[in-house]
């Protein structure tokens, strides 16, 4: 896995190029000899940034609609207010 480095022009000339490169590794783009971004598939992206599963993946319960429960109801006190 070793990565590849794109100048900007050459990034501009050769885009599916970089495209297939990023494939394999990232590709770092760089402007006037200084990296400035990098290229990476969405799934190195996802394994990078950890965040393959959403809020409501993981709180998802199969069947959760078919649990019996009862409410209560709570008397509350409330007393008068002077305005």
């Amino acid at each position: 896995m070793t990565s590849k480095t794109y100048t900007s022009r050459l990034f501009n000339q050769d885009v599916s190029g970089a495209k297939k490169a990023a494939e394999t590794a990232p590709v770092y783009i760089t402007v006037r000899g200084r990296p400035s971004h990098v290229l990476m598939t969405f799934a190195q992206y996802q394994k990078l940034s950890g965040a393959s599963v959403s809020l409501a993946d993981a709180l998802y319960m199969p069947g959760a609609g078919e649990v019996d429960f009862e409410l209560s109801r709570e008397d509350l006190i409330v007393r008068d207010v002077d305005f």
